[in-house]
């Protein structure tokens, strides 16, 4: 059975307290090569490295395949955050109580700030998924912590029933961490 690992990318470059999910900022540049040194050392032969296309994933990427040139590096989209339209890069205090509980009232459905419903991001990154379990060997996703909720939800459930906003996964690995789940 194959391995899907879930990377995170490092710290990004943000102030706490932003929503930032499409929104493409960098990463710290030190926790970037930590991030990538431990995960060199990790990573086994053959496996297919593919990464969110923001920049933040796409410097542990290259950081990555600077000490293991042996894994290629290949940009994939649907494992992208979710896009948070107009509340990118504003303060999640800022955004009104009443635009966040009509978000969290139709999780799935309602696309907040006018971005990406929970619902399109769920199906691409089913459809990402699918395709990494048919490549029958490990799989590396550098990607966000949306992400790799998205892959909870999926793997627990499918797409037979979207979650409600009390359902949604909580967990997803730190900064520069990695979590691995079996691709199947």
């Amino acid at each position: 059975m194959s391995t899907l690992w879930l990377v995170r990318h490092a710290r990004p470059l943000v102030e706490g307290g932003i929503c930032y999910g499409r929104l493409d900022v960098s990463a710290d540049a030190q926790a970037t090569r930590d991030a990538a040194a431990a995960l060199a050392r990790a990573l086994p032969i053959g496996a297919r490295v593919q990464h969110s296309p923001l920049q933040r994933c796409e410097l542990l990427a290259l950081s990555l395949y600077a000490l293991r040139p042996d894994l290629a590096l290949n940009p994939e989209p649907r494992i992208a955050e979710m896009d948070f339209g107009s509340w990118e890069g504003r303060a999640w205090s800022a955004i009104a109580r009443t635009d966040i509980d009509a978000w969290t009232a139709r999780f799935c459905a309602h696309a907040p700030g006018g971005g990406e419903p929970l619902a399109a991001m769920l199906a691409r990154v089913d459809a990402a998924l699918r395709d990494a379990a048919a490549l029958e060997r490990d799989v590396v996703w550098i990607t966000h912590a949306g992400v790799a909720r998205c892959v909870q939800w999926l793997q627990a459930h499918g797409t037979r029933r979207m979650p409600l906003s009390h359902e949604w996964p909580r967990e997803a690995p730190t900064f520069g961490a990695w979590t691995t789940v079996p691709l199947v």
